[in-house]
């Protein structure tokens, strides 16, 4: 499946945000990556979608599941990875 249209950093920062939550209630926060990694997995698959970000969606998810590891970025980390691999030129066929 195929993303409709790039999202914006600022839903890609916003959606990081959410998973930074689990630091505000240190011991509480973890059960609540328990809900919130399956869901942010399925939001990140249908934001990026398609076969290149199901990788992706697999290292948000287990980054999410994990205890200390929500610090990673994973949607801006992709937001920024995607905007990178459009502004690579297409080298010239010969």
């Amino acid at each position: 499946m195929q993303p409709l249209r790039r999202p914006t950093l600022l839903f890609c920062l916003l959606m990081d945000l959410i998973g930074y939550a689990s630091y505000t209630l240190p011991v509480l926060g973890e059960f609540g990556d328990l809900l919130w990694a399956p869901l942010s997995a399925l939001i990140f698959y249908r934001t990026f979608g398609g076969r290149k970000a199901a990788f992706g969606t697999l290292f948000h998810f287990v980054e999410e599941l994990l205890p200390g590891f929500d610090f990673i970025p994973s949607f801006t980390l992709m937001w920024i990875w995607r905007g990178a691999a459009s502004a690579q030129p297409v080298p010239a066929r010969a």
